[in-house]
């Protein structure tokens, strides 16, 4: 029998769950109380004490509301880029900002605060501004357009047009385009560098593997002596040679190995192609990013299928020895990792601890093997997500989840005797249909057969109840 093709990995993934797409704005943020290079002390203050800070030193605390508002927009945009464009501290700096306004933003240490610019501060502080299909901050130059002039944000303007009814918005798409847009409520993140702790060589995989490869690729379009990479995140032979040529470009230590160095000296290189740190500038598309993205799972992520393949590999585990039995935890750890690599050597691939196509299909197919083929009542399975992918009749054995539906579905007809068991073939047809139908009239859910995201936790979560009173054995 051939091995389906699975078509919905994920459909859709959001900014948040891609390789460092949405900053996270830090707990902290250390600045530098003079220029880069200029002998001064550093302090490490909380990141909404600085915005306060800042806004209370760059703004008028009787300034309009709608002024104040863009402008602390601005300000929160110029601390994010430096944050994830990591600026100073991919420079050997030791310090996320400046406090010197010819290269940063004014902050005065342990100034008092205005009341009207800590409360717009306390409401604003974890947004900031990118444009339409990008995905780093805004570096919103902005300057007093009285004394001196740049080509973002006069500020003295901004109360004019505040004055005149614009919003803040509308003062910002004035300075700075048509194409921005606010990113609301971002997380909170501890870390702000973003070098993964251990220095990268071949045979790894990741996350963080994908970065470098995704900067490796774009540096090379302003130095074609360093040869483009796929962008696969697997640290292969031909990363492992761009990563030799490019530190012998750059008179770093020809290793092929990236240490915090090499990692940081990329990370320079490309903010610097690209000016990511600059108001113009090219762009890290969200768009481009998905394309690369979404068809492989790699280490350090989140998304809704990893609790699926982790599910898989221990059902795959009764069948081969060496595969061990991991957590089912939706994190995507070192132990998915080794266990994907074992799969892949079992089935004769390419051992990269990446789940691609190929892999997930193989992975799916020896599960869906094992679980046709065990009586339902045998089977425990975890509580999995729904992935965003509506599941309805016509569909066939090719997408994961049907299979997992009919078992929980066959499972509930023990307590439901008006469920007539469905084959469990992973085929949505009438008979699965119907007894969807059945259980979203028993939860007062429209029933239409249909399995959306609210059907599918009902069902989730009824089969889980139904679990706690059975013995703890099983697949």
């Amino acid at each position: 029998m051939s091995i389906p093709s699975i078509p919905d990995i994920d459909v859709y993934i959001p900014p948040s769950e891609l390789p460092n797409t949405i900053v996270p704005f830090p707990l902290y943020i250390t600045v530098h109380l003079g220029a880069p290079d200029e002998e001064a002390m550093n302090v490490t203050v909380p990141y909404l004490d600085y915005i306060k800070n800042v806004a209370s030193s760059e703004l008028y605390p009787t300034w309009p509301e709608e002024a104040l508002r863009a402008n602390i927009h601005a300000i929160t945009s110029i601390a994010m880029n430096r944050i994830f464009t990591e600026w100073y501290r991919g420079r050997g700096y030791d310090f996320d900002i400046t406090n010197t306004t010819q290269y940063d933003q004014a902050y005065v240490h342990e100034r008092g605060i205005f009341d009207s610019i800590s409360q717009i501060a306390n409401e604003v502080f974890d947004e900031y501004i990118t444009r339409e299909g990008r995905i780093e901050p805004l570096f919103a130059t902005f300057c007093d357009g009285r004394i001196s002039q740049c080509n973002g944000m006069y500020q003295w303007g901004s109360v004019d047009l505040a004055n005149q009814g614009y919003s803040a918005l509308e003062i910002l798409k004035y300075y700075y385009g048509d194409d921005i847009v606010i990113v609301e409520n971002t997380a909170m993140g501890g870390v702000t560098e973003t070098y993964p702790g251990e220095p990268l060589e071949l045979g790894d995989s990741g996350i963080s593997v994908f970065r470098m490869q995704y900067s490796l690729s774009r540096i090379s379009d302003n130095f074609p002596l360093i040869p483009r990479v796929e962008i696969t995140g697997y640290f292969d032979e031909s990363t492992e040679n761009a990563v030799r040529v490019f530190q012998n470009v750059f008179n770093l230590p020809v290793t092929g190995v990236v240490d915090s160095d090499t990692w940081y000296r990329i990370r320079y290189i490309y903010i610097a192609v690209t000016s990511l740190s600059q108001l113009v500038s090219e762009g890290l598309s969200y768009e481009e990013l998905q394309r690369l993205y979404a068809s492989i799972i790699l280490e350090g992520g989140d998304r809704p299928i990893v609790p699926y393949i982790q599910y898989f590999l221990n059902v795959v585990s009764q069948r081969y020895n060496s595969l061990n039995p991991i957590e089912v935890s939706g994190f995507f750890g070192p132990e998915t990792t080794a266990a994907v690599r074992e799969f892949q050597i079992l089935m004769g691939l390419n051992p990269t601890g990446v789940v691609d196509q190929e892999t997930l299909n193989y992975l799916y197919w020896n599960a869906y093997s094992i679980l046709t083929a065990t009586p339902v009542e045998e089977i425990r399975l975890p509580l999995l997500p729904d992935p965003g992918v509506v599941l309805a009749e016509g569909m066939g054995s090719e997408y994961p989840r049907i299979l997992i539906l009919q078992i929980m579905l066959n499972t509930l007809s023990a307590i439901h005797p008006e469920i007539i068991p469905v084959e469990i073939d992973g085929i949505y047809g009438p008979d699965t249909a119907a007894a969807v139908i059945f259980l979203q009239s028993l939860y007062g859910l429209p029933a239409t057969g249909v399995v959306d995201e609210e059907t599918w936790n009902i069902i989730s979560e009824a089969y889980q109840s139904y679990l706690v009173e059975l013995p703890d054995e099983g697949t």
